[in-house]
């Protein structure tokens, strides 16, 4: 069997893909630093301790929840926890392991953060998407991202 070609708006598609991936994050990010001196990771980190019960993750799991490895996630939870921010604490299920915990100033942080961040997200991406079908699009980038 023979794979059919690319159409030309499948290949723009998928050279433009590479692109989107690299230039988004860092766009979002340059915003950010600029307009809340909150780095678009240390956002991500706080953002996903919000969402966790009790807003506490193990490091591991905060590391796969920002795409991190685990002595990334580290560096970036020391900055965190410097800022006051975050508290890293024994896990009560195993000694050997640790809990990063969003603290309220570290919600508070992200609150004020917010603003900021949807607005870089609807400038740089939400707002080339008028017109499409977004609920379709983004169950086909998930289903893309979970069968990868």
């Amino acid at each position: 069997m023979t794979t059919p070609r690319l159409t030309p708006d499948e290949e723009t598609l998928v050279r433009a893909l590479p692109r989107l991936m690299y230039a988004l994050p860092r766009a979002i990010d340059a915003d950010m630093v600029r307009e809340q001196q909150l780095p678009l990771i240390e956002w991500t980190a706080l953002m996903r301790l919000a969402e966790a019960p009790e807003r506490r993750m193990r490091m591991g799991e905060l590391a796969v929840a920002c795409e991190l490895s685990l002595s990334g996630m580290t560096r970036i939870a020391g900055v965190l926890q410097k800022q006051g921010l975050i508290e890293r604490v024994r896990s009560d299920d195993d000694a050997r392991g640790w809990n990063a915990v969003l603290t309220d100033a570290g919600l508070a942080r992200l609150e004020r953060a917010w603003p900021s961040n949807l607005a870089s997200v609807r400038r740089h991406l939400l707002d080339h998407l008028e017109g499409l079908d977004v609920a379709a699009l983004a169950r086909a980038i998930q289903k893309v991202a979970t069968t990868g």
